[in-house]
């Protein structure tokens, strides 16, 4: 590794138009030392998880004044029309077939707004030695970092983040919301060692878990050589499964989740998890069993729910 003072640079880099012929365009940081490995980081790709730009901005403050080896590339706001509606997805009105930008990657030239979006920045993520996306959870949703099973490269990359808890997912883990085209798994199918972090919750800024994601991406650059110190030690990980088959509404109404369960408890497949009430007439809907036996690593809270939408999602250890 060859290790020099950083040059910071930031360009605009234009994704696509919108109909009234505005750019849509990203800023992208780049981080360069001398010569070693590539790092690509990007967060908000929906447009409400915050605390992934958040700690990316403590991130420049670290980098700006160091010496490293090769480039670390970062897009702080990938999904600009979400973050800017404050919502989670793309308003259907800019793309109605794929409103979830995290379920289009490669992206298509000539696909839907959204894909063309995803190919302008794939340009950046196929050159990259290692990727990380920064995401930011439900209110109740264990703390995690997402990484493919079998791939040690990017295993190491979970390790050295350092969250307590690793969900893990084979190459052929799809299903019918089109996961495999999310960010992680398009990356990985290039042979691109890549995590997901999940931060804590959306909508607002958790500074704990800003900073762990500033800590957790310092030495995951450690570990590439990009900085020159030895990774720290952390803590093992709990390795769980990503698995299992969804616990989702069989019936739409008003969901009360039972109030001794909370992430991170044990579950037996067949438990009960909570109740769906139909809201009016005070008629209960579905009792809403877990699937399968295993740990509770994210579940709704009192909330309104359709028919088919998640309730809970569980994982399995090992």
């Amino acid at each position: 590794m060859d290790y020099a003072p950083v040059t910071h640079t930031t360009t605009d880099r234009q994704l696509g138009r919108l109909p009234s012929g505005r750019d849509v365009s990203v800023t992208v940081h780049r981080y360069v030392g001398g010569s070693g490995p590539t790092v690509y980081i990007q967060a908000a790709q929906h447009g409400i998880e915050l605390n992934g730009p958040a700690a990316l901005r403590r991130l420049h403050d670290r980098l700006t004044d160091v010496a490293i080896a090769g480039r670390v590339l970062v897009v702080p706001v990938v999904n600009q029309l979400a973050f800017d509606h404050r919502s989670y997805m793309t308003p259907g009105e800019y793309d109605v077939m794929n409103p979830n930008l995290n379920r289009v990657w490669p992206g298509d030239e000539c696909g839907s707004l959204q894909e063309q979006f995803a190919a302008r920045l794939w340009e950046l993520v196929k050159g990259a030695d290692a990727a990380v996306d920064l995401h930011t959870g439900t209110a109740d949703m264990l703390e995690h970092v997402r990484c493919r099973a079998g791939d040690p490269a990017a295993e190491r990359l979970a390790e050295a983040f350092g969250t307590s808890y690793r969900l893990t997912d084979v190459p052929d883990d799809t299903d019918d919301d089109k996961s495999e085209r999310t960010f992680r798994a398009a990356t990985a199918a290039a042979g691109i060692p890549v995590i997901t972090a999940e931060l804590s919750n959306s909508r607002r800024i958790v500074q704990d878990a800003v900073a762990a994601g500033v800590d957790g991406i310092q030495n995951l650059l450690r570990e590439r050589g990009v900085l020159p110190e030895e990774p720290e030690s952390k803590p093992s990980q709990t390795v769980l499964r990503n698995d299992a088959e969804p616990v989702t509404a069989s019936e739409s109404g008003l969901f009360e989740s039972r109030p001794d369960i909370t992430v991170g408890d044990t579950v037996d497949a067949g438990e009960r998890l909570g109740t769906v009430y139909e809201p009016a007439s005070f008629e209960q809907q579905q009792v809403v069993p877990a699937t399968e036996r295993g740990v509770i690593f994210s579940i709704a809270r009192e909330s309104v729910v359709v028919k088919g939408e998640r309730l809970a999602g569980i994982a399995i250890p090992g």
